[in-house]
């Protein structure tokens, strides 16, 4: 039995390649050291630009890069227009920008709309100024509760735990105004009612679009507009009633965005993070005058179980059907527990809340699963995103409690070991004391590398046919070149009920089995690509691309 799901997509061509495009992310502080300090830097990137391209990737995706104090891995932006010091120059960042181009390779900057960093000129001239003032309607500001408002004006909870207001203090010290952010108090989210926070956000996107970046990719994107009348979180909110999340007056926000976006004579990129359960509500941002693609949360998220994933699929092309946008697909991110761990877990699903130290993971478990998810995500129909290292197979790393950065694990009073696990640098080299991270004679990694990382690294993998480097590097060049692939449907096969099995087209089929017993291939099936034996059979745990037979 067949059943289809998903439009036909076009292959990617000059304007559309990103309905089919392989995007790899960058976490810059951790791909590679140019300079020796310990930190991963634009320089360090540029001599690894032929990696990338050997690797298969289409575009690349650059968390955010600007100046920064870092209080939250530079998700706390000080200035848009100018390269923090630790990574470089803007003649950097657009020297790699055209060298990657010249190599077929797109780059996506990162923009943060929902806040800024507490160092913004802007937010040093609200504290500056009088309670009312211009400068302070830029951000949300509000009087305190209670008698000489020592309360909060909300009890809205932080995507970070804890509370969501910070008391300022007067210039003659005494206790001053609230300011609202969602994250940490050093970042505080800016007023989008305000017409200068939506005109400096479209002239940031003009600024990088200028510079021959290929599209953006918008942090937190449901969060950034919030009811003015700031009422508190309803127990059950319905369709656009939460008070700062998916709030319908958001749409014209990026409405104005894809304006911009398509001034250009090859149209830019919208690229939305975007967290709701509301299928539909998420379908809303990819509209054909909003965003272009959004970022799948829902796959990533399920165990390794073959009914939660198919159903994952299922309702993602089913959601996306209706707007005529791609799907996408990705394991992990610079957020998330890599997958070679998280498979190897009892409880394989991820969830921020559940996230504990101690937590026991079987690695080679963990591996065969990744290796099977990475050829399952490459054959289905859309965008597919690799985070850096999950190429390589990297498992999370067990930080040290005292060398962790990552705010999240602070905010939560030490009970969340944070999100540092999966932004450990990267291992290019067998020897070294940065594994090649850095040039021999350098700093330390800014976090420590794990001491069985040697084998793991780049070069150890490069040369073998059966590492997880190679299997990447397989199926991405397969996939760019199988036109199914890019143009074709997915198409259901009942294989029983342990095993996801699709067809796109009529060349090629992906048969992935998360069950216990081996299943048989189909007859007169040739294998292109398996992540683990196929000898006749599709043992647990593997996944195979196949050309069926005619």
């Amino acid at each position: 039995m067949t059943t289809t799901s998903g439009a036909p997509e076009p292959r990617a061509a000059a304007g559309d390649w990103w309905r089919s495009a392989v995007i790899y992310q960058i976490y810059p502080r951790s791909f590679a050291d140019g300079n020796g300090d310990g930190t991963g830097d634009l320089a360090g990137v540029r001599s690894r630009l032929g990696y990338l391209r050997d690797l298969g990737v289409d575009a690349v995706w650059y968390t955010p890069w600007y100046a920064s104090p870092l209080a939250d891995g530079g998700y706390d932006v000080r200035d848009y227009r100018t390269i923090d010091p630790a990574f470089g120059t803007l003649q950097d960042a657009e020297a790699l920008i055209a060298e990657a181009r010249e190599l077929g390779i797109r780059t996506i900057v990162d923009v943060v709309p929902n806040h800024v960093s507490a160092e913004h000129e802007w937010f040093r001239a609200a504290l500056a100024a009088a309670p009312g003032s211009p400068e302070r309607e830029r951000f949300w500001f509000h009087d305190g509760k209670g008698p000489g408002g020592d309360q909060m004006p909300t009890r809205w909870v932080s995507s970070f735990q804890g509370d969501t207001w910070t008391r300022t203090t007067n210039p003659d010290g005494t206790p001053g105004q609230w300011y609202l952010h969602l994250f940490t108090p050093e970042q505080p989210d800016v007023n989008w009612n305000h017409p200068d926070v939506r005109q400096e956000h479209e002239d940031v996107l003009r600024f990088w679009f200028d510079r021959g970046a290929a599209g953006i990719r918008i942090d937190s994107a449901a969060l950034i507009v919030k009811d003015p009348a700031l009422p508190e979180v309803p127990a059950t909110p319905g369709p656009g009633e939460h008070p700062h999340l998916d709030r319908d007056e958001i749409h014209d926000v990026y409405r104005g965005w894809r304006r911009v976006a398509d001034e250009y004579a090859e149209p830019r990129v919208l690229v939305g993070e975007v967290w709701l359960a509301d299928h539909e509500r998420f379908a809303q941002y990819l509209r054909p005058d909003e965003m272009h693609t959004a970022f799948n949360f829902d796959f990533m998220a399920r165990p390794w179980d073959a009914k939660e994933l198919r159903e994952s699929i299922r309702t993602t092309l089913e959601a996306h059907a209706p707007v005529g946008a791609p799907a996408t697909w990705v394991l992990s991110n610079h957020d998330v527990t890599r997958p070679v761990t998280r498979y190897g877990r009892e409880d394989s699903s991820f969830d921020f809340a559940a996230k504990r130290f101690g937590t026991p993971s079987d690695l080679d478990l963990g591996t065969r699963r990744a290796r099977a998810a990475a050829l399952l995500v490459a054959a289905l129909p859309g965008a597919l995103y690799v985070y850096q290292g999950d190429e390589l197979g990297l498992p999370e790393a067990d930080v040290p409690r005292e060398l962790i950065q990552d705010p999240m694990h602070f905010r939560s009073e030490g009970v969340d070991p944070g999100r540092d696990g999966c932004r450990v640098p990267l291992p290019w080299t067998r020897t070294g004391p940065s594994l090649g991270f850095g040039p021999d004679g350098g700093a330390a990694p800014w976090l420590p590398q794990p001491g069985d990382w040697a084998g793991r690294s780049v070069e150890a993998q490069a040369g073998d046919p059966g590492s997880m480097l190679t299997l990447y590097r397989r199926a991405l060049h397969l996939r760019r070149d199988l036109p199914a692939l890019h143009t074709e449907p997915l198409a259901w096969l009942d294989l029983g009920d342990d095993v996801l099995a699709f067809t796109r087209g009529a060349g090629f089929a992906c048969v992935v089995n998360l069950g216990a017993d081996p299943v048989p291939l189909p007859d007169g099936a040739t294998v292109l690509l398996s992540s683990g034996p196929a000898d006749g059979v599709v043992g647990p745990d593997v996944a195979v691309w196949l050309r069926p037979a005619p």
